[in-house]
């Protein structure tokens, strides 16, 4: 209990930091278990709304799985409220909600100062998390400023920048398994990372006098990720695109 109450401690006061180094932003940060509820979207009243994504991601081993994420807009006072749980390097995935809900505001005409948006990321294990949820965090965001529900079948992986598009990420083809296990039917990607280029050891060995001299050698590969995993891959150069397929008729 005493552990627990200096933990809890801890991340009260690294909150605090937190929230003094992003001055304006008002974002705030606890910890706790955190089951995501299938009704989610019913459990929203009055003028608040919520959405919430299927996100993939690596863990500590570097195996696909995949986290939850909701984000609600309640009316209020352009504050941010992050619930993390097992995330790791979260202070990029702080870094990442601060620019989605940027682009979220310019690409929606809504003024989220006039919100309060409380960002909820769980996973059943502990992820090397980051700003590749940047891209997931912002169409999630959309959807709860403009009430809407993103397609559960899609999902993406990307970085955000401030004019909306996305950047390149990591283990591509280890979340794009995630998703395909997981049951979705497209995987969204940065432009550039349909396939991938994977690195296989090669023993080469040559006899010099009467030794023999070994060595072993890393020979590229390029991989194509929606045929390695079959799920399908579209790349999305910006948040515009990405939305076409979150938001539209299934294909």
């Amino acid at each position: 209990m005493r552990i627990k109450t200096l933990f809890l401690l801890f991340g009260l006061i690294l909150g605090i930091f937190i929230g003094s180094y992003l001055g304006s932003e008002n974002i705030y940060v606890s910890y706790y278990n955190y089951s995501l509820p299938s009704d989610l979207l019913l459990n929203v009243s009055g003028n608040a709304s919520a959405a919430y994504l299927m996100v993939p991601a690596v863990d500590q081993d570097g195996n696909g799985v995949v986290t939850f994420l909701s984000v609600q807009a309640v009316p209020g006072s352009g504050k941010r409220l992050v619930n993390i749980d097992k995330i790791l390097f979260w202070i990029d995935t702080q870094n990442s909600i601060r620019t989605a809900s940027f682009v979220a505001q310019n690409i929606t005409g809504i003024n989220i100062s006039k919100y309060d948006l409380i960002y909820t990321i769980t996973a059943n294990a502990s992820v090397l998390e980051g700003s590749s949820a940047g891209a997931a965090i912002t169409i999630a965001t959309i959807a709860a400023l403009e009430k809407k529900e993103p397609r559960k079948d899609v999902m993406i992986t990307g970085t955000i920048n401030h004019d909306g598009t996305l950047g390149p990420v990591g283990s591509v083809m280890e979340k794009a398994k995630a998703a395909q296990l997981s049951g979705a039917k497209l995987f969204l990607v940065p432009l550039g990372q349909s396939k991938q280029v994977i690195y296989k050891s090669k023993k080469y060995c040559e006899n010099i006098g009467f030794t023999q001299i070994c060595t072993v050698e890393q020979i590229p590969h390029r991989i194509d990720v929606e045929k390695e995993t079959g799920i399908q891959v579209k790349q999305v150069k910006n948040i515009k695109e990405a939305l076409q397929y979150f938001f539209g008729e299934e294909e």
